[in-house]
């Protein structure tokens, strides 16, 4: 019976003590499980707002980068719109000084006829004493006619051409279009008239009126074939096509540029705009 008692102490159930103490460790376990998973969470959460913060700092990082990005793309662009016009202007400038130069030759080779025909006219009077007759005699009826008085309604040649460039080289454009005007007007077959014409060229240009600086430039190609304005009115006509998106007549232009007038400065500027096209210097043949 003693035996039995035994054995039935060990397989019966657990004292309630037992127990008890196995149910507040699993409450205790329960207990830390549910604050870990909190811990967690709170760390989740944390986290989260870290990541949150990090992606709006980025966001607004690369706003601020767009930003200023666009701005130093506009400056960019600014400067060279503003060099595109520097360079056209000094290239104005140059061959105004260039067209000085020309008109002072023609000048001096007016002077030098003026000093022939002096000359001519001291011999002939030294002519008449020789045989006699008065210096004021007028000549007989078989000699040279009289030439008519000068037309003074107007100014003259070299005034109208050299106020041309001097407005032109100071930026007061609408004053030289119409001195130009009136040189071609009155001059329209001397020697600087192809430069009077490519003038007005290049004031349509400086003012973006493409389609007219064409039409001027135009002017210079046909109605002065020997004028050494040729390869700069070529020139500028190809760029004022481009200025009007007619890109395949521009580099037309250019690219005759390059074959007409090797050597010149035109071609070395048409050579270098080709380029920044990205087309051939010459057509394809086939």
């Amino acid at each position: 019976m003693f035996a039995s008692a035994v054995a039935g102490s060990l397989i019966g159930p657990k004292p309630v003590m037992a127990v008890a103490r196995e149910l507040i460790e699993l409450q205790r376990d329960v207990t830390s499980i549910l604050q870990g998973q909190k811990d967690m969470q709170t760390q989740l959460t944390q986290d989260h707002t870290v990541q949150k913060t990090l992606i709006e700092q980025s966001s607004d990082t690369v706003n601020k980068l767009n930003t200023t990005m666009s701005s130093l793309q506009k400056s960019v662009q600014d400067v060279q719109a503003n060099s595109g016009t520097r360079l056209d202007t000094m290239s104005t400038q140059v061959q105004g000084l260039s067209d000085n130069l020309e008109e002072i030759k023609s000048r001096l080779g007016k002077v030098n006829q003026q000093l022939v025909d002096l000359q001519n006219s001291v011999q002939s009077i030294d002519a008449r004493l020789a045989g006699g007759n008065p210096v004021g005699t007028p000549p007989s009826a078989s000699g040279p006619a009289a030439k008519p008085a000068a037309d003074n309604s107007h100014p003259p040649a070299d005034t109208l051409y050299s106020n041309g460039l001097s407005d032109i080289q100071t930026g007061k454009n609408d004053l030289a279009r119409s001195e130009f005007q009136d040189y071609l007007k009155y001059y329209g077959d001397t020697e600087l008239a192809s430069n009077a014409q490519f003038y007005l060229g290049e004031i349509a240009y400086s003012q973006r009126q493409y389609k007219q600086a064409v039409a001027e430039y135009d002017k210079v190609l046909i109605n002065y074939p020997k004028s050494f304005k040729l390869a700069p009115a070529r020139y500028k006509k190809g760029m004022a096509l481009i200025e009007l998106t007619e890109k395949n007549a521009g580099v037309k232009e250019l690219r005759e540029v390059v074959k007409r007038y090797p050597g010149t400065e035109e071609e070395r500027r048409a050579r270098a705009k080709l380029k920044e096209l990205g087309v051939a210097v010459t057509a394809s043949t086939r």
